[in-house]
C-alpha cells in the first residue's frame, strides 16, 4: 500500500494542480472516480493484465467503459491521463491517486474527510456530534464517513489524515491487558 501511495502521489499532484488551473476541482474528482471505479470492476481487472491486450486497446476499453457508465466521454485531459497510466502501467494505482487527490481537494477546499468505525451504526445524532466535535477541533469543515466493523466490540475508532483517537473497547482492554502484566 505504501508503495502504491509513492507512485500515486506525483500524478495526484499533477492532476490536482491542472484542476486547480482548469478551476474544476470537481470535475477531476468525479472523472478519477469514475476510472477508479471501472478499474476496480472484476471484468476490467481481468483484462489489465492480460499480455493479449495492447496498451493501447486497454486504454480505450477504459475509456469506452468510463463513457458508458458516466454518461459522457472524457475531455481531452482526461483521455490523456488514462492513456499515460495505462501507458506507464500505472493504471492499477488509480484508486489511490484518486484518494490523494480528494485530500489535496479537501486541503484546498479548507474541509477534510474524518473516518468513524463503530461496533455499531452510529446514529444521526452521534454522527453530528462527532462531527461537530472534530469540526472544533481541526478549524475545518468534516465530512464524517462512517463504516461498522464488529471486532471493536464497542466504542469507536476516528480517523483523519494522522489523528487516530481510538475509543474502541478492544483498544481499551489490550491497554488493560498491558497494564496488569509485570
Amino acid at each position: 500500500m505504501a508503495e502504491n501511495t509513492t507512485i500515486a502521489r506525483p500524478y495526484a499532484e499533477a492532476v490536482f494542480k491542472l484542476a486547480q488551473e482548469q478551476g474544476d476541482l470537481k470535475g477531476w474528482s468525479d472523472k478519477l472516480q469514475l476510472v477508479s471505479a471501472v478499474i476496480a470492476s472484476p471484468d476490467m481487472s481481468a483484462l489489465i493484465g492480460n499480455p493479449k491486450i495492447s496498451k493501447g486497446q486497454l486504454s480505450q476499453l477504459i475509456l469506452e467503459s468510463c463513457g458508458d457508465v458516466g454518461g459522457a466521454q472524457f475531455d481531452a485531459e482526461g483521455k490523456n491521463l488514462v492513456t499515460l497510466l495505462v501507458e506507464n502501467g500505472r493504471i492499477g494505482v488509480v484508486a489511490e491517486i484518486f484518494a490523494l487527490y480528494e485530500l489535496c481537494r479537501a486541503e484546498a477546499e479548507g474541509s477534510v474527510v474524518a473516518e468513524a468505525i463503530s461496533a455499531m451504526p452510529l446514529t444521526d445524532d452521534q454522527q453530528k456530534a462527532i462531527a461537530t466535535a472534530l469540526t472544533r477541533r481541526l478549524g475545518r469543515n468534516v465530512e464524517l464517513v462512517c463504516k461498522v466493523d464488529e471486532s471493536l466490540l464497542g466504542g469507536a475508532i476516528i480517523r483523519t489524515g494522522d489523528l487516530v483517537i481510538d475509543g474502541s473497547a478492544a483498544s481499551r482492554l489490550t491497554q488493560l491487558a498491558k497494564a496488569m502484566l509485570p
